[in-house]
């Protein structure tokens, strides 16, 4: 099938969606799992939330409890408010889905998530987006800069990754994660942000703070450099030791929890 075909028939599968139901998979997998879902989701939604979607682009992921190593990612189709518990895909580390599923899945999507998913045991989610402030401050030539709190709390978990084309190559997974270190956040160059953590509710804190930081950085340099307030010696680094547990408190007794609330509150069909 020729690639005109194959775009048509993409199309039409995505016009179809509209009339797909999703069935449940609440009762189809473990409470561990199920839970896991219903993070997940709920991370889709906020993202979508606070304006940090790009259409149906980029990607949130979860790793799955087992030995097996299957990641949950978004249908390829559906707009990150539409996201459901149920309707995550689960695959495996090839990027196949395991399961029977109505939606497609992203090669670039996969690429990323699955490197890091792979080589780091402390990557149980892993989100990525391609918001313009994050973009921005990924084409800005020293990075993140350490000219806020928010800045300084997390530029010290940052790692920084050459851009490469769109992720679709798999040979990139092993520089991805190279280039990650042991660091729990990075700075795509030229094209936008990434976090991770032990849980959703973590890499979420992290994203959100590094996203807070890169717009921040975009609107102080609008008034030019020569206007800038530099922190006192010693003060960035003080702060990153500080955030550094701070945002691991928040993600697990704090913040996550209260935004798993207002995720409710907006819209609670997330969790089906």
């Amino acid at each position: 099938m020729g690639r005109v075909e194959n775009i048509a028939r993409n199309m039409a599968e995505a016009h179809a969606l509209s009339t797909v139901e999703i069935p449940s998979m609440q009762d189809k997998v473990s409470p561990e799992e199920w839970k896991i879902r219903v993070d997940l989701a709920a991370a889709y939604r906020l993202v979508a939330y606070y304006g940090w979607d790009d259409l149906i682009f980029t990607h949130l992921s979860a790793r799955v409890p087992g030995p097996e190593h299957h990641f949950l990612l978004n249908p390829y189709q559906l707009m990150f408010e539409e996201v459901t518990a149920s309707s995550l895909i689960k695959v495996d580390m090839s990027g196949n889905p395991v399961e029977p599923t109505p939606f497609i899945t992203n090669a670039a999507g996969f690429t990323i998530h699955s490197a890091l998913h792979m080589a780091r045991e402390d990557a149980q989610a892993v989100i990525h987006l391609h918001t313009p402030d994050g973009q921005a401050v990924s084409a800005h030539n020293e990075g993140l800069l350490p000219l806020t709190q928010t800045a300084m709390a997390i530029r010290g978990e940052i790692a920084y990754h050459d851009y490469e084309g769109i992720a679709v190559d798999l040979s990139e997974r092993e520089r991805l994660v190279a280039d990650l270190g042991d660091k729990s956040a990075m700075i795509l160059r030229n094209h936008g942000t990434l976090a991770l953590g032990e849980n959703v509710g973590e890499a979420f804190i992290k994203i959100y703070f590094l996203e807070r930081a890169c717009e921040a950085q975009v609107k102080a340099l609008s008034a030019g450099t020569g206007n800038l307030n530099n922190p006192p010696q010693g003060s960035p680094e003080l702060t990153a030791e500080q955030g550094k547990a701070g945002l691991k408190a928040a993600a697990n007794f704090l913040a996550w929890p209260a935004l798993l609330r207002k995720a409710y509150r907006l819209d609670p069909s997330f969790a089906t």
